[in-house]
C-alpha cells in the first residue's frame, strides 16, 4: 500500500473491494444508478490489474487495466469519488497503473475518454493524442 504521512488517501495495487464499493463509486463516476455488476468475478477474468485509492471514510478511487496478455494494457473506468476530486488521486491512479504495466512487460498503456477528459489524460497524466477507432455494437 502506498502512502505519505501528509496524504490520507492510501493506494493500492489488486487492492480488495466489495462489489457494492465500486458499484456505487462507478454510478457517481459516471452519472448513472448503481448496478449490481460482479467486479471481483469481472477483475479476476480480464485485467491485469486495477488501483484502488481509499480514505478514512472508505473507497475514494478506482482504475481497471486490461491487456491482451502481451504488450498492451487498457485503462477502464476511471473514477475518483466527487468529494476529492482535484486532489490528484486520478493521476496517481494512473501512475500506479502505469508502473505496474510496465512489470507486466506491456509496452504501451492505451485509453479512450470523452472530450471533457483530456486535461486530465494529456496534460496530467502524460498520454498522447492518437488516432482511433470506435463502432457501435447496440
Amino acid at each position: 500500500m502506498l502512502k505519505t504521512d501528509l496524504d490520507p488517501t492510501r493506494f493500492e495495487w489488486r487492492g480488495p473491494f466489495a462489489d457494492e464499493e465500486i458499484n456505487a463509486l462507478h454510478a457517481e463516476a459516471f452519472g448513472h444508478e448503481p448496478s449490481e455488476d460482479d467486479w471481483n468475478d469481472q477483475l479476476g477474468r480480464l485485467s491485469l490489474g486495477w488501483v484502488t485509492a481509499r480514505d478514512d471514510a472508505g473507497l475514494v478511487g478506482f482504475v481497471n487495466i486490461i491487456w491482451d496478455g502481451s504488450t498492451h494494457a487498457f485503462v477502464e473506468d476511471t473514477a475518483v469519488a466527487a468529494r476529492v476530486r482535484r486532489q490528484r488521486i486520478g493521476v496517481r491512479l494512473i501512475e500506479i497503473a502505469r508502473e505496474h504495466s510496465v512489470e507486466a512487460g506491456c509496452e504501451w498503456l492505451h485509453v479512450d475518454f470523452e472530450d471533457h477528459l483530456k486535461t486530465f489524460y494529456f496534460d496530467a497524466c502524460g498520454f498522447m493524442p492518437t488516432n482511433g477507432g470506435l463502432l457501435k455494437l447496440r
